[in-house]
């Protein structure tokens, strides 16, 4: 396993890169791969080179090659250099366009040049790791008889980086300046203080020296509504999940057993019938972990889900802010959704900032820990909480993650991963209500403080335990057992 030390400092990560819109299952094995093949394209078309490849090859390396079955990284591969968009890309497309190149050999590149390719020879998977990152990928072109390698690394959340920028040693690229640079919690709460603002004006504040404040509202709606479509496609859909494991969904069976006898007719209507049912505490925690299992499901089957911040952890963020919707505040509209966004995206980069969003790097606490920390955090602003409570909510959801194991069976996002979003749900709410009763002034560890100790934890833990399926329940539990 490759060892790194990444620099901690950054002007700005935008909310709307912590929270993308992709196809799962997995953003770091997935989503990362799709884009990186995508900035492959465009490297050769810069360079003129595009036209005249003979012949590509894909390689992956580390993490990527030993669970990319698993996550279906080839398809992603295949995806990417078929010239497909993973926002735009009818979900119901996928599996035609990946057995259409497996059948023919023939791979339409960039959407506009026909090339053999064989995916059982051409996309090789290499188990050792490369020294920059655990997931590493290469495309090679030929052009007349000349090899043409690039190498990316998908280092979590749909992020690409490459290897040799200047800026090597972090694990981000520096697209802007913002007016309110953070880093770190201490600097947000500075921020705060200093304009009298909750942490969703500072925020918004730096978003709008990138973008009109329309074209953030149009973003953070799509996000939302492809969050609900999500949730609402995973509670209304029967049947197994795909890659062999049989795991039977589970969100229709719960949602058949706990839903209200009002009538609905879309995703919106559905919202309102969920209200008005009387709910207990038991049906509480139900619902919420209906809504996580719900897109957890749709991510494992290779469908539409916002990384928040991965795809493995995507259900979290959408369960507590629905929480928020249908449990919480029933007079709550878009101003409260965009609150919530905001502050989770800007509490999810000060953790990729300081530590990793990465499995293949941290382990699973670097994906549910961290979206049960962005979610708590936000779920504690729209309750009430001040700047010091959120981020005292945050640091407390994170606190009970640390040390979380990436371990999924057989490669695949799904056992023990989707349920992992329901209990990452369920304490980001209770890390809301215990920061909401605490005093920051009694708080003896820090947000940063818990940053820092979860990198730390990530260096120390067990290559067989980041996301390779070499330890713990992926190879406790045998495929046979399933």
């Amino acid at each position: 396993m490759p060892t790194i030390t990444f620099a901690q400092h950054m002007e700005c990560i935008s909310v709307f890169d912590m929270l993308k819109i992709g196809i799962g299952p997995s953003s770091s094995h997935t989503l990362g791969p799709w884009r990186a093949a995508e900035r492959w394209i465009e490297e050769l078309k810069t360079a003129q080179k595009f036209k005249s490849i003979e012949k590509i090859t894909v390689n992956l390396y580390g993490s990527l090659s030993l669970t990319g079955k698993g996550h279906a990284t080839d398809y992603a591969v295949i995806l990417g250099l078929s010239g497909k968009d993973p926002e735009t890309i009818p979900v119901q497309d996928i599996e035609c366009v990946v057995k259409t190149v497996k059948a023919t050999h023939i791979l339409n590149f960039g959407g506009e040049i026909a090339l053999a390719f064989n995916p059982k020879t051409d996309i090789i998977f290499n188990k050792e790791f490369l020294p920059f990152h655990a997931n590493g990928i290469s495309f090679t072109a030929v052009i007349k008889d000349k090899k043409h390698t690039s190498k990316f690394y998908s280092i979590g959340g749909g992020f690409v980086v490459k290897e040799e920028r200047k800026n090597s040693k972090k694990n981000f690229e520096i697209k802007c300046s913002f007016p309110y640079p953070i880093d770190k919690g201490i600097e947000l709460l500075k921020f705060c203080n200093q304009l009298n603002k909750p942490i969703s004006q500072v925020v918004l504040e730096n978003e709008k020296s990138i973008r009109s404040e329309q074209d953030i509202n149009l973003e953070l709606k799509r996000i939302w509504d492809t969050m609900l479509e999500c949730m609402y496609i995973g509670c209304h859909t029967e049947g197994n999940l795909p890659g062999g494991l049989n795991v039977r969904r589970r969100a229709y069976d719960m949602h058949q057993n706990i839903k209200g006898a009002t009538p609905y007719n879309n995703a919106i209507e559905w919202i309102y019938s969920i209200r008005d049912t009387k709910v207990k505490f038991r049906q509480i925690l139900k619902w919420v972990s209906c809504f996580a299992l719900a897109v957890n499901e749709v991510n494992a089957s290779l469908g539409r889900v916002v990384t928040a911040p991965t795809n493995g952890s995507a259900g979290v963020i959408p369960a507590v802010l629905m929480y928020y919707l249908v449990i919480e505040n029933h007079d709550a509209n878009f101003d409260d959704i965009k609150k919530f966004l905001l502050v989770a995206g800007e509490i999810g980069s000060i953790f990729k900032k300081g530590a990793t969003i990465s499995a293949a790097m941290g382990g699973c606490q670097a994906e549910i820990g961290v979206s049960s920390a962005m979610a708590a955090g936000a779920l504690t602003e729209l309750l009430g909480g001040t700047p010091e409570q959120v981020l005292v909510a945050s640091e407390i959801a994170m606190e009970h993650h640390l040390g979380l194991t990436c371990d999924p069976i057989g490669g695949l996002v799904q056992i023990p991963c989707i349920e992992r979003n329901a209990m990452g749900a369920i304490k980001a709410i209770n890390a809301a209500e215990l920061a909401l009763d605490t005093n920051p002034k009694n708080v003896k560890v820090p947000l940063d403080k818990v940053v820092n100790t979860m990198w730390e934890t990530a260096k120390d833990m067990n290559t067989k335990y980041k996301e390779t399926s070499k330890g713990g329940l992926a190879v406790g539990v045998h495929l046979s057992d399933c």
